[in-house]
């Protein structure tokens, strides 16, 4: 009987993390940053709900922290893309996308536009659905099924407190 992809290795015990099993094939750190990584956004959250006179300020931060980790995951993507050898636009072009909508997300924010908040709502979106697009590159490069769970989980919670501060 061959073992699921998803199951610890025999003998090897299961951490449980955010209410996410992550087993030790993944590295401490990575994990541990990676999950650190929702914090920012759910400071920022606080703020808004306990100081409402620093909102704005809070709001424009997160949404400048949404778009640069949106970008990152697209770098993520762009480095897959060249480690599996692919040489179709296909993966590049998509590798770039979060860039730009992280861009575009930040100019609402410049002075005299509608402020930030509407764009947290997309960057909240964007990042809740980018582990489909990890599920999708996975055909091409078979990645750790430890890896997939840490990025739904680093997706959800930051996705969740960036939504949560859209609406703060």
């Amino acid at each position: 009987m061959e073992a699921s992809a998803d199951a610890p290795l025999p003998g090897r015990p299961v951490m449980v993390q955010s209410a996410v099993v992550i087993t030790p094939a993944l590295p401490r750190p990575p994990v541990l940053l990676g999950l650190a990584g929702i914090l920012p956004q759910a400071a920022l959250l606080l703020v808004t709900l306990v100081l409402p006179l620093w909102r704005w300020a809070a709001v424009a931060a997160g949404c400048f922290y949404a778009a640069i980790i949106l970008s990152f995951l697209g770098g993520m993507w762009w480095m897959l893309g060249l480690l599996t050898g692919r040489r179709d636009w296909g993966i590049y072009l998509l590798a770039v996308v979060p860039s730009l909508i992280g861009w575009a997300a930040l100019l609402p924010g410049l002075p005299g536009w509608s402020g930030p908040a509407p764009s947290l709502t997309v960057l909240g979106f964007c990042l809740l659905a980018s582990p489909l697009i990890d599920r999708a590159l996975n055909r091409d490069a078979t990645l750790p099924a430890d890896w997939l769970r840490l990025r739904r989980a680093m997706s959800t919670g930051l996705g969740l407190t960036t939504l949560g501060l859209a609406f703060a």
